[in-house]
């Protein structure tokens, strides 16, 4: 089988396992039926998600200039704490801004490998636990919009890691943890006026991926080397892990142009 396009960012069902499909422009490709097979990536372009010209991926699947003047890619996108579409004030594109910012979010913990606090669309559960590779997730609070949720992880991200470590997402053996000690007893950290929003009764939500933990290691870049062939053994978050313990990051290559061929 022989595909060429565009690559997104994978699109999962939460089923059990975890069901994977490459957006490959027009195909959707299911990865799961695809373990223990050959696969081979050639990079051959690129192509802006925003503009769609062919000009090189600057950041997040978009051209340098996209990257400075979309609204998919303004800093309120990782720092919801910025927004301002709540007082009707633009950033770049209040319409956009007003989609992405005027509806129910939030703040949530999740374990990928140690337990992070973020936040997220209500629209995108569980997308985003998945995308992270979290194994474990749990909602702690519940907004009116993007800027209050962003507020809200401001001061527990004092206490707590906001950020994915990759590897450590990959490398970590499953484990039992207390997600509903941890929310309890963080809730001190929310901020007076916003406690209104936590979330006290919410279930945890469990992800198995198709994976299971490699001996070592190695990420790719196809930026790096434009080709590579391995046997696909395994997928958690975005990435694809291939026999001998080299990753790619799929969310990584958005935008990125590429033959592939599976054997």
């Amino acid at each position: 089988m022989k595909f060429s396009g565009q690559i997104l960012k994978m699109i999962s069902d939460h089923t059990k396992p975890i069901r994977y499909y490459l957006n490959l422009s027009e195909d959707l490709i299911c990865m799961n039926q695809l373990f223990n097979q050959e696969l081979s990536f050639q990079h051959i372009g690129y192509q802006c998600v925003s503009c769609g010209n062919d000009e090189p991926v600057y950041r997040m699947g978009f051209c340098k200039k996209c990257f400075f003047k979309s609204p998919y890619a303004s800093d309120t996108i990782l720092r919801p704490e910025l927004s301002t579409a709540h007082l009707g004030i633009e950033e770049r594109d209040l319409a956009v801004e007003k989609e992405i910012q005027l509806v129910p979010h939030i703040v949530y913990l999740a374990y990928t490998g140690e337990v992070k606090v973020g936040v997220t669309r209500e629209s995108q559960i569980p997308t985003r636990w998945i995308d992270q590779g979290a194994t474990l997730a749990l909602p702690i609070a519940r907004t009116r919009n993007r800027y209050e949720a962003g507020v809200i992880e401001v001061e527990i991200k004092k206490h707590i890691t906001d950020k994915t470590q990759w590897k450590k997402m990959l490398q970590t053996q499953e484990k039992d943890i207390d997600i509903i000690s941890i929310r309890d007893s963080i809730k001190s950290y929310l901020p007076k006026d916003y406690e209104q929003f936590y979330s006290s009764d919410e279930e945890v939500w469990k992800m198995e991926f198709p994976y299971e933990v490699p001996m070592n290691i190695e990420a790719f870049s196809l930026n790096k080397k434009s080709e590579f062939t391995g046997i696909l053994k395994g997928i958690k978050g975005q990435y694809l892990c291939f026999e001998g313990g080299q990753v790619i990051n799929i969310r990584g290559h958005e935008g990125y142009v590429i033959n592939l061929s599976v054997s």
